[in-house]
């Protein structure tokens, strides 16, 4: 079917195509986040709001995935334009 559009219209659904599998990673890598950071810091049943510690814990936990993610990108980059 693809390849009766015509280029532009091919173009444009690739790039759709690829827009949408990189929302499908983002939303893999916070489904990860929420389930590593949840298993980790949640130790009670939830209530109405976490606890104190709890809470410390979560926002660590996600600044050290949102570091640990940025760092990563960053050596992808850099790789590639070593190449």
């Amino acid at each position: 079917m693809a390849d009766k559009l015509d280029p532009a219209t091919q173009q444009e659904l690739a790039r759709f195509i690829e827009q949408e599998q990189e929302n499908a990673k983002i939303q893999s890598s916070i489904h990860q986040l929420t389930s590593t950071c949840w298993d980790k810091c949640i130790t009670g049943t939830p209530g109405t709001s976490f606890s104190r510690s709890e809470e410390s814990c979560l926002v660590n936990c996600v600044e050290r995935f949102m570091d640990t993610s940025l760092y990563l990108v960053n050596q992808i980059h850099n790789k590639r334009d070593t190449k």
